[in-house]
């Protein structure tokens, strides 16, 4: 089988939440550092990257991420100040605050959280978002990216779809 063009891979963009909780739980750093190599390796070959607002996110905790983050992830967090991000986060702004489902309470912290952003680059950028957020055809008090995703037809998986789309073994 040939390999596709580099051009031709998806790029992953990880949510906050694939970081914190991988190593907060399941793959800690001095329980699975693989991980951590392999997501560096799949960032160096241009696969797998995540913003910079989500930086901010990490750099809130004084723990072993952010050391990570800073240290060995940092040039990874791609700028979401690029004009077709911005333009793109507008239109994921003005859809979340027209869609009746939502209480305003969860347009309000839609509006003040990192998630739009993050929906906004991969639309602008045609990226798959990388979750751990459900779908919820039902949910009022909150905006969940899939839900967003699909209203704008964006793909999105969680870690261990990723990992195994890029065949990531952590042997």
């Amino acid at each position: 089988m040939t390999a596709l063009p580099v051009y031709l891979l998806p790029v992953y963009l990880l949510d906050a939440n694939v970081f914190i909780e991988a190593a907060r739980r399941y793959y800690a750093f001095d329980i699975a550092p693989r991980f951590w190599e392999q997501l560096i390796e799949h960032a160096e070959s241009g696969q797998v990257q995540s913003i910079d607002r989500i930086k901010v996110e990490i750099d809130r905790g004084k723990d072993d991420l952010k050391q990570w983050a800073n240290g060995s992830f940092h040039q990874w967090f791609e700028s979401t100040g690029h004009d077709d991000v911005v333009q793109a986060y507008r239109q994921v702004m003005t859809w979340a605050q027209g869609q009746s489902q939502f209480t305003d309470a969860a347009k309000a912290e839609f509006a003040s959280a990192v998630d739009g952003w993050l929906i906004a680059y991969a639309k602008a950028r045609g990226c798959v978002i990388v979750t751990l957020e459900r779908f919820d055809a039902n949910v009022r008090r909150r905006i969940p990216i899939p839900n967003v995703c699909r209203a704008f037809n964006i793909r999105y998986i969680d870690t261990f779809e990723m990992l195994r789309a890029l065949g990531v073994k952590l042997s």
